[in-house]
This record gives C-alpha cells, structure tokens and sequence, in this order.
C-alpha cells in the first residue's frame, strides 16, 4: 500500500531581536533536511537571508518566516512583516540599474534575491480582523 506524504508548510514567527534571523535560517535548514530537500538549502538560505535580514533592518516589529513546497522540487520562502512599504526591488519588478559602489555596506540584497530566485513576489496585507496588515515578500527556488 502506498503512502502519501502530508501537505507541509512552515511559519516561525519571530520577535524584533539581532539572533531572530539566525534563528530563522536554522531552523530553515531543519525543516528542508527533514522533508529531503538538502539540495535546495544553500539557495533558499541565501533568499531567506535577504528577506529576513530586510525585515529586521527597515522594521520595528515582528516578522515571520515561511516556508512552502510549491510542487515537486520547488519551494517558497517568504518573509512576512508588518511594515506594508514594498522595496523598490518588488514593485513592478524594477531595480536600480547598477550595484552599489564597492564601498557600500548595503543595497545588494534584493539584487541577490532577483539574480537566485527563479521567481519572486509580494502582498501587501490589509488590516483585517485578526490580521496585522503588513506585507509578505517571497521568493522561489528549484
């Protein structure tokens, strides 16, 4: 008799803390071995790595990782926060055109995600009911 594997996905919520994003990238890690996806773990651990570190960087409140299998091979990170301003790297698909200069500590992080991701996207989430608004950006990776 055939079994068939459960659905999965994963949300960790996290608080406005600096080990919050290596929190989040371990147990990235964990969840991808357990359910045979090793192979994708470099690449969705460069993409959570961005997202999560965007987040704790230009927001003041928690944020949340998830992660979800899209198909066969084929996954979802995204990082949700509470903050509904999209970086210029979501909207409309358009980044600057040029990197930061070499001296630049940042800026290179969307450029990151846009060069690695098979695909990305973003919701922003309004206000309801029990919801906290904000915005989810996410990123694929096969």
């Amino acid at each position: 008799m055939a079994t068939v594997s459960p659905s999965w996905a994963y949300t960790l919520q996290l608080p406005h803390d600096p080990h919050a994003p290596g929190i989040a990238r371990a147990t990235l890690r964990a969840v991808l071995a357990a359910h045979g996806l090793a192979q994708l773990i470099p690449i969705a651990e460069l993409l959570a790595s961005e997202l999560l570190a965007n987040a704790h960087l230009h927001t003041r409140g928690p944020y949340a990782l998830r992660v979800l299998p899209m198909e066969p091979g084929r996954l979802r990170v995204a990082v949700w926060d509470t903050d509904p301003r999209v970086p210029r790297g979501f909207v409309d698909n358009v980044l600057p055109s040029a990197l930061p200069p070499d001296d630049v500590e940042s800026g290179r992080g969307l450029h990151l995600v846009r060069a690695c991701a098979n695909a990305v996207g973003v919701s922003v989430l309004r206000e309801l009911g029990a919801s906290k608004g904000g915005k989810l950006l996410w990123a694929e990776c096969q």
